[in-house]
Parts: structure tokens; sequence; C-alpha cells
């Protein structure tokens, strides 16, 4: 029979294995996974992932053949359309968001489907290059309707 000592150590020490390598400071809360659905040869869908894990997102990908049935079972209207879609704490984001307003959209927890940039605005993250250019992150809410969430650029 363990003495209290010995539970309370056993229960620590399996707390630590569930809890893995992760670093999250007092009162905080790990970021919820992230699911990204792209196709195998987009370089800045990989490259928007890498953006994500940087800001403390555990990712998964998986490659599909067609993302188009991915967006539009996710309620992703297709006239917003990029070229990956990622589920994230039940909500879709489309195209190269930002991972701090993916992070806000999380804090704020707001009565919308998703958020979405359409197209691949240069100089949103995983489109980085010469000539960035202003871009603005579209909450979509539930009827299809948007809203300028956040805007970006020079």
């Amino acid at each position: 029979m363990m003495n209290r000592r010995q539970t309370v150590l056993a229960v620590s020490a399996a707390v630590a294995l569930v809890a893995g390598p992760f670093s999250v400071g007092a009162g905080e809360t790990p970021e919820p996974k992230a699911m990204v659905y792209k196709t195998a040869t987009c370089g800045c869908c990989s490259k928007w992932i890498d953006h994500l894990e940087a800001s403390g997102f555990d990712v998964e990908s998986k490659n599909v053949s067609n993302v188009t049935p991915v967006k539009r079972m996710n309620g992703v209207p297709m006239n917003l359309a990029s070229c990956h879609t990622a589920i994230i704490g039940g909500y879709f984001v489309e195209g190269h968001v930002p991972a701090e307003d993916v992070k806000r959209l999380l804090a704020e927890r707001p009565d919308v489907a998703g958020l979405a940039v359409p197209d691949m605005p240069m100089g949103s993250p995983g489109m980085e290059g010469p000539n960035p250019e202003a871009y603005s992150v579209l909450a979509v809410n539930k009827d299809g309707s948007v809203e300028v969430f956040s805007r970006h650029g020079p």
C-alpha cells in the first residue's frame, strides 16, 4: 500500500508523462491542436504551418488531392478560398491567417464560423518575400457574411 508521499509522487509522474514537454506558464492553457488540410506540393502551406508551430500551436497536417471538399464541409465560402484550410478550436482558418489572429479568435471565442485570408497575399505568414502588400483577415459569420477581423501590411 502506498503512503501519501508515494501517491503524490506517482500522480505527479503520471501528469508529467501525459503533459509531455509542453511549456505552459501558470494560468495559461496550451493552444488547441491545428489540423491543416493541404496539397502535398504546396510550399507556402508548409511555411504557414511552421509559423503556427513557432507561435506555440501543435499542428497536424494532412495532404489531400483536393482541398475543396474540406472547405465546403466546414463552411468556407468559395470566394474567400486560399490554398489550405485548418480546423482549430472548432473554427475554420482559411489561408495565411497570422497566428496572433488565431490566438485572438480562440481567446475571444466570437460567434463566427472562422477566419479567412483570401488568395495568397504577399507578406502574409508563409508568403514572405519582396513587395509585401496590405491585407485583411476576415471573420466569416455563420450566415456567410463577413467583417474585417484585423488588418496587416506595410
